[in-house]
């Protein structure tokens, strides 16, 4: 008897952003939710869409942590939906939304 081949995943196979084929994996973004070091200053929260997992996670926490004025990034995947992104520190909103759109995700106006 012969098994039966699998089809991918359909997000595997190009359905997001950092899972596209030309894609490049962000190192240690398996996680579901990625925050980094809490510290005190003002949060302004993003509606990001377009996040469908734990690597598109990480590649939008380290795109914005990147960013000069980030102190602390949390990102809380709900995938396919709309994913608050929760950024605390003195960098300007410009420069969180064009960090989350050059990673390939949509930031959604309040």
């Amino acid at each position: 008897m012969t098994e039966p081949i699998p089809s991918p995943l359909p997000m595997a196979t190009g359905g997001c952003s950092c899972c596209a084929p030309d894609a490049a994996p962000t190192p240690g973004s398996d996680a579901a939710e990625t925050s980094f070091p809490a510290a005190s200053g003002t949060s302004t929260t993003y509606r990001v869409e377009g996040m469908t997992c734990g690597h598109c996670v990480g590649t939008t926490a380290g795109a914005v942590s990147a960013l000069h004025g980030v102190d602390d990034v949390k990102v809380e995947l709900v995938a396919g939906g709309i994913s608050p992104v929760t950024v605390t520190g003195s960098a300007s909103a410009d420069a969180v939304r064009a960090a989350i759109e050059e990673s390939g995700y949509r930031v959604l106006m309040s």
